[in-house]
């Protein structure tokens, strides 16, 4: 028996017969084999690997645009390797040139992204590209996404009509999400307030978002002796919600004495005695049409570069009904 035929009936391809095929797989079954894909890829132009970069699985909403892109490349036949970058660039430069080496048939980021570096190595190597999350008109290649400053607008001039005119902000260290701070510039915006220094801002450090939301809200209200905030807008509903824990704690009735506005619309709110007003994203349907998209340029085919996917501003019960 020959390693050229050995070498076929293990990868399913014509030119061995059945009787020879099935030796061979009774063969590499009693001895455990499993096929280096690694080497399989490096031996072809390009493998059915896609390289998938997202900042933390902590966040259910990285992990319901993964879930949405999940079934559609199975079902096209390509496997997925992921890896978090804790929202550092130099992480995701360090992983992308990783994958790179494995011949990956595409790559999915996360957010829209500026670095030369990065986008020369990805579009050098002509290696389709999909940004996610974030909405850009310069991609990189595609990207499917949303507007995070129209979104963090929308929200503020919701919550301007109610009445609210203190606006603050508790969410990430600054510098660290990008998109997080684009909603807070249109949040600001809202409420004709350009400058940050205007308003009151907390940036928790704690990795657990409803500890953070608790502490940050804390620290934000202890801090704010001359400038009492009416409204504060959260990074998520998460963080909207251990904050609303720590106005309570303090005696401030939710909406009455303060308003509370999260962001993404997550699980959490559906179970909530008192629904968090918040924006509704939609993130599996992001991961469905990015993989459709990606799958489609994998195969030649055109498809619009940028597309923005429109969002949603829920009134809860944590916000007035009206002014």
């Amino acid at each position: 028996m020959s390693t050229m035929s050995v070498s076929r009936a293990l990868r399913g391809i014509e030119g061995v017969s059945e009787s020879t095929r099935s030796a061979i797989l009774r063969m590499a079954e009693a001895m455990n084999y499993v096929p280096d894909s690694t080497a399989r890829a490096l031996s072809q132009p390009c493998s059915n690997l896609i390289g998938i970069s997202v900042p933390t699985l902590f966040n259910d909403v990285f992990a319901e645009i993964l879930e949405g892109m999940r079934s559609t490349f199975q079902s096209a036949g390509y496997e997925t390797v992921i890896d978090t970058t804790d929202y550092s660039p130099a992480a995701e430069l360090a992983w992308v040139e990783r994958v790179l080496s494995w011949r990956p048939a595409a790559m999915i980021l996360t957010g829209a992204h500026s670095d030369p570096q990065l986008r020369d190595c990805l579009k050098v190597r002509g290696v389709p590209t999909l940004e996610l999350w974030q909405y850009t008109d310069d991609p990189i290649d595609i990207c499917v996404g949303i507007d995070h400053y129209a979104a963090g607008l929308a929200i503020g001039r919701h919550v301007f009509r109610l009445g609210y005119r203190r606006p603050a902000f508790v969410g990430a260290p600054e510098f660290r999400d990008p998109r997080a701070e684009e909603r807070l510039a249109g949040f600001m915006a809202a409420f004709g307030t350009t400058s940050r220094r205007e308003a009151s801002i907390a940036r928790p450090v704690e990795t657990n978002a409803f500890e953070a939301g608790r502490t940050g809200t804390l620290t934000l209200l202890a801090e704010s002796i001359e400038y009492k905030p009416d409204v504060i807008f959260y990074l998520n509903d998460h963080l909207a919600f251990g904050g609303s824990t720590a106005c309570q704690a303090l005696g401030l009735q939710i909406p009455r004495d303060i308003g509370v506005v999260g962001f993404n619309a997550l699980g959490l709110t559906k179970v909530l005695s008192v629904p968090i007003t918040t924006v509704s994203t939609p993130r599996r349907l992001m991961g469905v049409m990015g993989a459709r998209n990606l799958l489609a340029r994998i195969r030649g085919s055109r498809v619009p570069s940028s597309i923005c996917l429109p969002v949603e501003v829920i009134a809860g019960a944590t916000t007035r009904l009206q002014f």
